[in-house]
């Protein structure tokens, strides 16, 4: 339910964007001229680099290869792919949703893709883009690898995990694929994020706004609790925060303000109104409060979900011009602000331009202790790009963020044609640009990743950082950390390399580097125990280079070991733990296995293939549960140990897992609009 809320409301914006466009203008205007310039594409088409060469897969409901901009089945620009919908005809696009993500990769008309002069390989896995079986996405993820793309583009996915496609895209990236994917548009909520964009070895894209006037970014704190709100299509940024006290007004009528004085305050209504069939337009409620003194609106839903809303549209009177910033917001959470308003607090109220703030739709982090997602975003608002029928259309969502990422990787091979796939993730995550909110603080990892992408910044990289971001666990029994990265020149030297740390103060930090290997040591004191973010900053030559980590310091540990084909474990923690529920996650497709074990009762879990596994420990102490981690690669099984045992299963009974077997492989995948 909250995913179709969440994919009308991006429905919305999207129609509300073109109308609004359509209406000041008499023609279509382009803006990928906006957020591709943005991100530093004009450096590397200085050099000619302009994605000659290069094969990207769009696995997608097809592309319109008739479309100028992308115009050519085999012998134009989409040089090929399959149809899994309708197979022996082209995959031509009738949604419109590959023909947006394409368009933004490799467009080459009136709007300039990011690496327009690429080639398409389209695979349509969709008629509608509404649903689709995972068993075609890992069918045309394994014919794009057959097909010899480059690079693997999927705007698709779930709020959820779904192990076959994590196995196809972690079988791609292991043999050599560059595999970006949508974080999708589950936000503003953390932990949202699902198949594909959870998959370790993708880059997992966010969306920010784009370098437009219409960049327009809101926020709202009432008692130092932020809450999400929408900016209404007309309304203008201002030059500095309203700290004023909130009055509830009803609806906005004229009736509801009588008798309140709201000079100089924020006034909060609902919206719509309390009179069946009466069309109370934003706009009028704008009017109504303005004129009565108001300065700034915020307007509630009166149904569950966001909204954007627009004071600007055909029904307005000619001279209405919007007085103060309106802005709406969640029923749920307008219901709060108006009950924790009651003691007569101050809110903080700001409307700004900034084009680096993720946008409210994108799907936050984390997805598991062990990674961090996503990896970083890119401009992904108030994109207009190729549609289907030889137009142009305003859109927004993480769909339109992760080919501006796919198009930026087209350019650095095109640079670099002997760059391994996890040497180009470097680069692109390594040399992100930071994003910050309102107040100047930045978006934490689970919100962007490392950064917003810039193509400017890698093509000027001259070193290799490997690995690009870490995650780190720690405990009482062992509070040192050190970490190795490989360092690797694409021209020059090492000399003048400077490393800086940016982190908790309770952390000690120091470095050296060897070689080709910077080796990283980070001592705890204290007992600030739980999650940490920072970032490790790199200098080299004239590029930054930013590393983002994650620590875990933990009361207890889990201690994990081989024997043969199973794992065995060792619970420690400085009170006395009386329970322990132990789970044992594959990063090849996210299986979990898991097992319980007391302080007189061991336990262990079998495992069937090599691979790095995550160990995830809850401990309980009297009645409290503690976290604790670890990791353990297995390298020393058989390629392929026999998991199933042979067991006795009526004919009857085979029918119905069978059943189960194809319900699951047809589980559907919505849009990353």
């Amino acid at each position: 339910m909250r995913s179709l809320v969440i994919f009308s409301l991006i429905l919305i914006i999207c129609a509300s964007l073109i109308f609004s466009q359509l209406q000041n203008e008499n023609i279509i205007r382009t803006y990928l001229d906006k957020s591709i310039p943005y991100i530093g594409t004009e450096i590397p088409r200085i050099d000619g680099i302009d994605g000659t060469g290069i094969k990207i897969a769009v696995i997608d409901t097809g592309v319109d290869f008739n479309h100028p901009d992308l115009f050519g089945w085999i012998d134009g620009k989409v040089i090929g792919g399959y149809n899994f919908i309708q197979e022996g005809e082209p995959p031509l696009d009738k949604n419109g949703h590959g023909t947006q993500v394409a368009g933004v990769i490799a467009a080459d008309g009136q709007v300039k893709g990011v690496a327009h002069k690429a080639k398409i390989l389209a695979y349509k896995v969709s008629e509608d883009g509404e649903g689709v079986s995972s068993e075609l996405i890992t069918k045309a993820i394994n014919k794009a690898m057959e097909d010899g793309a480059d690079i693997i583009n999927i705007s698709l996915g779930l709020n959820k995990t779904n192990a076959k496609i994590e196995r196809a895209i972690t079988h791609a990236v292991e043999n050599g694929m560059f595999v970006v994917v949508a974080a999708g548009n589950d936000g503003p909520d953390f932990k949202t994020i699902g198949s594909p964009g959870m998959n370790l070895g993708a880059v997992t894209v966010g969306a920010t706004y784009n370098n437009l006037t219409s960049s327009l970014v809101a926020t709202l704190e009432v008692d130092e609790k932020s809450y999400t709100v929408i900016p209404m299509v007309g309304t203008t940024k201002i030059d500095g925060p309203i700290s004023e006290k909130i009055i509830v007004a009803g609806h906005g009528k004229i009736s509801d303000l009588e008798g309140l004085d709201v000079r100089g305050v924020i006034v909060i209504v609902e919206r719509g109104s309390d009179v069946e069939g009466e069309l109370l337009y934003f706009s009028i409620k704008e009017e109504n409060v303005a004129n009565a003194g108001a300065k700034a609106l915020i307007v509630y839903n009166n149904i569950s979900g966001i909204f954007l809303g627009e004071l600007i549209h055909e029904f307005i009177r000619p001279d209405y011009k919007p007085q103060i910033p309106v802005v709406s917001m969640d029923r749920e959470e307008g219901l709060e602000v108006i009950k924790s308003i009651q003691n007569g607090n101050k809110a903080n109220m700001h409307l700004f331009y900034n084009p680096d703030f993720v946008t409210h739709f994108s799907s936050r982090g984390p997805v598991s202790p062990f990674y961090i997602k996503p990896d970083l975003v890119a401009p992904g608002a108030y994109i207009n790009t190729t549609q289907s029928g030889a137009g142009y259309n305003f859109t927004s969502g993480t769909s339109y963020a992760a080919p501006h990422v796919s198009g930026a990787a087209a350019l650095l091979l095109q640079k670099n044609p002997d760059l391994l796939n996890y040497e180009l993730r470097s680069l692109l995550l390594t040399t992100t640009e930071p994003v910050s909110d309102a107040y100047g603080q930045a978006f934490s990892i689970s919100e962007a990743g490392s950064g917003r992408l810039d193509i400017g910044n890698a093509f000027g990289a001259n070193l290799i950082i490997m690995p690009p971001n870490f995650v780190a666990s720690v405990s009482l029994d062992d509070t040192m950390i050190q970490q190795n990265f490989e360092l690797k020149l694409l021209a020059g030297t090492m000399d003048g390399i400077k490393i800086n740390f940016d982190g908790p103060e309770f952390i000690d930090f120091s470095h050296v580097i060897d070689g080709n290997t910077l080796q990283i040591t980070m001592n705890i004191s204290g007992e600030d125990f739980g999650d940490h973010e920072g970032k490790l900053i790199i200098n080299h030559q004239s590029t930054k280079y930013t590393i983002p980590y994650l620590l875990h310091y933990t009361q207890g540990s889990v201690s994990v070991n081989q024997q043969d084909q199973k794992l065995f474990f060792e619970i420690n923690h400085p009170q006395e733990w009386s329970f322990a529920k132990i789970s044992v996650i594959n990063s090849k497709d996210g299986k979990v296995d898991t097992t319980t074990i007391k302080p007189d009762k061991n336990s262990s879990i079998k495992i069937y293939e090599n691979s790095l596994y995550w160990i995830d420990a809850k401990i309980r102490v009297n009645g409290t549960t503690f976290d604790a981690f670890n990791t353990i690669q297995i390298t020393t099984l058989d390629k392929n140990p026999n998991r199933f045992e042979i067991i006795d299963i009526p004919e009857k009974q085979i029918g119905i897992i069978a059943g189960i077997v194809i319900l699951v492989g047809v589980i559907g995948l919505i849009k990353r609009r």
